[in-house]
């Protein structure tokens, strides 16, 4: 598989390093953010909101207390 069509790309085609988009603090404090299996799930709803004012995760779950 040729490397150029791997990984994020925005509607218009153009190709997103998902090490360059930000890590709201909801996702530093959220379950998921440990969990492998949601990483992809993760990346693409914060490339998504990107250039938003508010940043809104459905998927959010509070990291449990200890």
């Amino acid at each position: 598989m040729d490397d150029d069509s791997d990984g994020f790309y925005l509607d218009d085609g153009t190709k997103v390093d998902p090490n360059l988009v930000p890590k709201p603090g909801l996702c530093i404090s959220c379950a998921n953010d440990d969990d492998p299996s949601e990483e992809i799930l993760c990346t693409l709803t914060r490339i998504d909101q990107q250039n938003d004012i508010e940043f809104i995760c459905a998927g959010y779950k509070p990291k449990s207390k200890l």
